[in-house]
C-alpha cells in the first residue's frame, strides 16, 4: 500500500526556513506524480545541518516503464521556477531555482535504482532515514534507507596508510607539473587532490570523521583552529606563491604522516618523501 513518510514537526526543523518549504513542496508535488514511486534525500538536511546556504539533493525513482521518458526539469519547475537546469558531467540534473537556491537531481528507474543503494555502504549516511524518505510507494526504498543508518569510522591503521600514501603520490605529481611551467594545473593539484586527503588524514588523527566524506566541511567547528589555520595557510597557492605553497604544504603532509605512523605504525617511506623534498 502507499507510503509516504511524514516526520514529526521536530524531524523537519532546520536552520533554513526556505528549504523546509521547497522539501515540503517537493514532497507534495512527488505524491501527486504518479509516475514517482520514491523520493530520497539526502545531503545537509537529512543530518539536521541545514542553514540558508544550503542546497537539496535528492534522487527520484521514476517507474521503470516511465523513466526514459520522464521530464526531470518540467517536474521540478512544477516545485519553483527555474532559472537554470541541465545535466552535469555525471548524469545529475543540476537546476538553480528563481530564488537561486541550487539542486541536484539523479533520475532512475526505481526497479534498478532502489536495488543500487545496497553498494552505498560505507559512502552514504542516513541517520535519519524517516527524514530523508518523502515518498515510497511500496515500502522498498525505506528498507533500502534504514541499511544506511550505521556509519562505521574508518579503520585507523590502514586508512592513514592509504591516505599517507596518496599524499606522497600526488605531491610527486604536482611538483613534477609545476616544474614543466603547469602552473594552473599544480594549483588544482594542490587545492583538489592534496588538500582533501590532507584533511581526511588529519581529521582521522583528530577523531572528528563525522563529515568523513567532505572533510572541508565544518572544519572551523570540527578542528582545533590551529589546524584550520594550518590549512587555510597551505592552500594559499595561486602565482608566485604557488611553490612556497606546495613546500608548505608537502611539511604538513609530513608531520601528519609522521603522526600517523608514531600511533598506527604505518609504513613511511623516507626515501621517497627525501626526494619529494628536493624536487619541491
Amino acid at each position: 500500500m502507499p507510503h509516504s513518510p511524514s516526520p514529526s514537526p521536530s524531524s523537519t526543523s532546520s536552520s533554513s526556513p526556505l528549504l523546509d518549504r521547497r522539501i515540503e513542496r517537493l514532497r507534495a508535488e512527488a505524491e501527486a506524480e504518479p509516475r514517482l514511486t520514491g523520493v530520497l534525500l539526502y545531503g545537509s538536511w537529512t543530518v539536521g545541518e541545514a542553514d540558508a546556504h544550503s542546497d537539496i539533493e535528492a534522487y527520484l525513482y521514476v517507474r521503470d516503464d516511465a523513466a526514459d521518458t520522464f521530464d526531470g526539469a518540467g517536474f521540478l519547475a512544477r516545485i519553483a521556477p527555474l532559472e537554470l537546469a541541465y545535466t552535469n558531467l555525471y548524469g545529475v540534473l543540476a537546476v538553480v531555482f528563481d530564488d537561486l537556491m541550487r539542486g541536484e537531481f539523479h533520475i532512475a528507474p526505481a526497479g534498478p535504482g532502489i536495488a543500487e543503494i545496497a553498494d552505498w555502504h560505507g559512502a552514504v549516511h542516513l541517520p535519519r532515514p524517516d527524514r530523508a524518505v518523502l515518498l515510497d510507494r511500496t515500502g522498498a526504498l525505506t528498507r533500502a534507507a534504514h541499511r544506511l543508518t550505521d556509519c562505521p569510522p574508518p579503520d585507523p591503521a590502514p586508512t592513514a596508510q592509504r591516505l599517507t600514501d596518496e599524499l606522497a603520490n600526488w605531491t610527486l605529481m604536482f611538483a613534477e607539473v609545476q616544474s614543466r611551467g603547469e602552473t594552473a594545473r599544480a594549483h588544482a593539484l594542490l587545492h583538489t587532490v592534496v588538500a582533501p586527503h590532507q584533511l581526511q588524514l588529519l581529521r582521522l588523527l583528530r577523531g572528528s570523521t563525522a563529515h568523513w566524506l567532505t572533510p572541508s566541511r565544518a572544519l572551523e567547528s570540527d578542528l582545533p583552529p590551529a589546524d584550520a589555520a594550518r590549512y587555510t595557510t597551505t592552500s594559499r597557492a595561486h602565482g608566485p606563491e604557488l611553490r612556497a605553497a606546495g613546500r608548505a604544504s608537502w611539511r604538513w603532509s609530513r608531520e601528519l604522516s609522521a603522526e600517523a605512523a608514531a600511533r598506527w605504525g604505518i609504513r613511511v617511506p623516507s626515501a621517497l618523501y627525501d626526494g619529494i623534498d628536493r624536487l619541491l
